[in-house]
């Protein structure tokens, strides 16, 4: 009996215990501009300027910005290298045994992040803008920052200029459910310098970045949405005309 009581308290524990593992921090929901040309053409050149020095995207075309609306001659005048061409991959001269050199690992390729990183807390999205929003400052870490969502990560705040450096404040709090055992609770921000954004254009400029990564992921995804409405609607109609055909097919037949 005490062995069936322990299987059974240990059933019950292990999709608490799954969905503890998998909580921490909470993410905010990033604001939704995939169809937004103008926010997607800003996170284009935030992410070249930004991520393209360590990151790669290498399933992505920089000729494939012109469905975002950006011509050609705008592609070579604001988001190409000196020796790149509008019909190249986007590819990073960084060597990889320099970057793990560097950071301790290559850095991600960002061709598909946002999907890659979408989980059962939110999607892909919502983990980069609170990610790119919840770096602080943080003198133990090899590069002078550490970030909420990613605990100890190796990547460096390369948008610091814009949102300025924060530090994270923590309490110690007792918890009741562990036998008053002392926690170290994350209690929120405090702004040290400020950027050349204010929170509110940071945090605008982060989505505009964020939403250009999901495009990046899927390029024909709101051409799809689109089709797939009217094929819904082509199939809703056939459905109406293949019933009333069929009644009018059957209605002699006793």
């Amino acid at each position: 009996m005490t062995i069936l009581k322990k299987l059974i308290a240990a059933l019950v524990l292990l999709p608490v215990l799954a969905f503890a593992s998998e909580g921490g921090f909470p993410l905010d929901k990033v604001p939704d501009r995939t169809k937004d040309m103008s926010a997607l053409q800003n996170g284009a050149k935030l992410f070249v300027n930004y991520c393209l020095n360590c990151h790669s995207a290498s399933a992505m075309r920089y000729n494939r910005l012109r469905d975002i609306g950006l011509s050609d001659d705008q592609i070579k005048a604001n988001l190409l290298f000196t020796s790149d061409k509008v019909g190249d991959l986007m590819h990073v001269a960084m060597a990889p045994k320099d970057a793990k050199a560097w950071f301790g690992t290559v850095p991600p390729d960002l061709s598909v992040i946002a999907r890659a990183k979408s989980s059962d807390q939110g999607t892909g999205g919502d983990w980069l803008y609170t990610y790119l929003r919840t770096f602080y400052k943080d003198d133990s870490r090899p590069t002078g920052w550490n970030n909420m969502v990613f605990p100890n990560v190796g990547m460096p705040h390369v948008l610091w200029e814009l949102q300025g450096v924060q530090d994270a404040k923590f309490v110690d709090v007792k918890n009741p459910h562990e036998g008053g055992e002392i926690e170290h609770q994350f209690a929120g921000f405090q702004q040290i310098t400020p950027g050349t954004m204010n929170a509110i254009q940071y945090d605008t400029a982060v989505a505009d970045l964020v939403s250009y990564l999901e495009w990046m992921g899927e390029p024909a995804q709101n051409t799809r949405k689109r089709l797939g409405v009217w094929v819904l609607l082509f199939l809703g109609l056939f459905f109406v005309l293949a019933w009333r055909l069929n009644a009018s097919y059957w209605k002699d037949v006793k």
